[in-house]
């Protein structure tokens, strides 16, 4: 009877983190890669009160609100903190002509289509998928972004759920 308890306490074990490795793979919450660069999300849109749409120029006109480039960051580390050793190697890059590879943090499913544009012409908050990204030193992903998250959203706030919405 024990070695019967025993197997059944060990199968919940395994199956219990099965499922969180499934869960955290399946799902990206929480995802925060180590960029070649340290950037704080904190300092530059929350002490320095930066919108997101400064650097990240495409949202309203894109699908992608894409990684702001390297001449964005210049405009301001051209003669702010040129010491510091992040921005030395900012600087090397740019001149060098060479991108850095920053690590994508929020990512749908490739089977879905999401557009940026539709949401900010619609007046969502970037903090409403994005999380409270200026309290955030290292940026996470704030929340699943999976079909189930984005169609409990839609339903909240009247959009469209027909299929054909985010699967083209």
């Amino acid at each position: 009877m024990t070695k019967k308890i025993i197997g059944i306490i060990l199968l919940l074990i395994i199956a219990g983190f099965g499922y969180q490795m499934f869960h955290y793979q399946w799902s990206n919450l929480d995802y925060a890669p180590e960029q070649p660069i340290p950037f704080s999300h904190k300092l530059h849109a929350g002490d320095r009160n930066i919108p997101c749409m400064y650097c990240h120029t495409n949202v309203e006109r894109s699908r992608h609100a894409t990684i702001p480039s390297m001449n964005i960051c210049m405009n301001c580390h051209s003669v702010v903190n040129v010491d510091s050793t992040s921005i030395i190697k900012l600087t090397e890059a740019y001149n060098s002509g060479k991108p850095l590879e920053w690590q994508r943090i929020h990512k749908v499913p490739e089977h879905a289509y999401f557009s940026h544009k539709w949401h900010i012409r619609k007046g969502f908050d970037c903090a409403v998928c994005h999380g409270p990204v200026e309290t955030m030193d290292r940026v996470y992903q704030y929340r699943k972004l999976n079909m189930g998250d984005c169609i409990q959203c839609h339903r909240e706030n009247e959009a469209p759920t027909s299929c054909n919405t985010c699967h083209q």
